[in-house]
């Protein structure tokens, strides 16, 4: 057999595979208008996106894949292939800090698939706003960098609002330099939020000295900006690039390629156990001696692990904090719940935000 012939046949057998896909994918649609034309017929017709069955459905797929696609992008096209059958079932709209092409924006894609309407907003106050009146189904926040530390406008907007946190997006944090110049020497000026800047210090010593750096609102914004400038260049990720119709210069330019970011994903909807679990938490300790201890004592008795712990001002008080702590499992599990009872009764203020699965790309 020649090359011609080889490659004729092969070609024949991707026809045949895609025309099974193709049938399988509607065939998995229909299934997923059965679901939904159940749950309407139960009364759920606003609660048709279930954070915990999409977290289990994407674990499978990842134990079940044989490769040669990667375990991360295979869950990525079956997050993908959900996302347009939740669309056909129900569209669900995201609010997110915006502008678009945030790594927010990024964020909220990577969880709910390119299917979701988006909703970009100025601030992370307005983004909580917009899902407690109904504007959007769910919000996309950050909460924490590994570099930069807590989000502490996200913490004190929690404390206020009555929404749920529902998941979590693990965002890995590239910088690109992006420019409709030609070359470094042609910058005069590059545009950054004052976070990127700082983490992209040591390259733009080394690569653009002479550049002046100047900040933006968001790495987004950057990009904006840079869109119509011909002598500067903006740090923002590849969506911006991809909206503002700008090149890409030089690609992951930041000093720590291990930059991430967590978000969280805000709503209305108590999420039951996927099996992989977290549940976030906030409260107030009594004003006496060893209560911190008191209280973080009931965690360690139930071995149960506390992932994160940050504190925050009380804003009734002076020199006293609210507490904000995740832990391993869920809030219904009868070791977990034994345990938050304890801490309800040690604590002078104790509110669960929600249990949620961990993130599984």
């Amino acid at each position: 057999m020649n090359e011609e012939q080889a490659l004729k046949a092969v070609r024949e057998d991707i026809d045949r595979i895609d025309r099974d896909l193709i049938r399988l994918l509607n065939e998995r649609a229909q299934c997923a208008l059965e679901v939904a034309r159940i749950k309407r017929d139960g009364g759920a017709d606003g609660d048709l996106y279930r954070a915990e069955r999409e977290a289990q459905v994407l674990r499978r797929a990842r134990e079940l894949n044989p490769g040669p696609l990667s375990g991360d992008e295979t869950a990525r096209l079956m997050r993908e292939i959900m996302s347009s059958c939740l669309a056909l079932e129900k569209p669900v709209t995201v609010a997110y800090f915006g502008p678009a092409g945030t790594y927010t924006h990024a964020a909220a894609r990577k969880h709910f698939g390119g299917a979701v309407q988006l909703v970009p907003a100025p601030t992370i106050d307005e983004v909580l706003r917009i899902v407690e009146a109904r504007g959007a189904d769910f919000g996309v926040v950050p909460i924490e960098n590994s570099l930069e530390g807590s989000v502490n406008q996200t913490h004190d907007c929690l404390r206020e609002s009555s929404l749920r946190i529902g998941g979590e997006v693990l965002l890995a944090v590239h910088h690109q330099l992006m420019s409709h110049a030609s070359a470094l020497a042609d910058l005069k000026r590059i545009y950054a939020h004052p976070q990127a800047l700082a983490q992209c210090r040591h390259w733009l010593d080394a690569n653009c000295p002479r550049a002046e750096r100047v900040p933006a609102t968001s790495n987004a914004e950057a990009a904006r900006l840079v869109a119509s400038e011909r002598d500067a260049a903006a740090i923002a990720g590849e969506m911006a690039a991809e909206i503002y119709d700008l090149p890409i210069l030089f690609r992951n330019i930041e000093d720590d390629p291990s930059n991430t970011t967590r978000f969280l994903v805000l709503g209305h909807q108590d999420v039951a156990p996927s099996g992989q679990d977290l549940t976030s938490l906030f409260f107030v300790t009594l004003n006496k001696p060893g209560a911190l201890h008191e209280v973080l004592r009931a965690f360690a008795d139930a071995n149960i692990s506390l992932t994160r712990i940050e504190s925050r001002p009380q804003r009734q008080a002076k020199w006293e904090y609210v507490f904000f702590v995740d832990i391993d499992g869920h809030q219904s599990e009868p070791r977990v719940a034994g345990a938050l009872s304890k801490v309800a009764d040690t604590a002078s203020m104790l509110r669960i935000l929600g249990s949620y699965p961990r993130a599984s790309l």
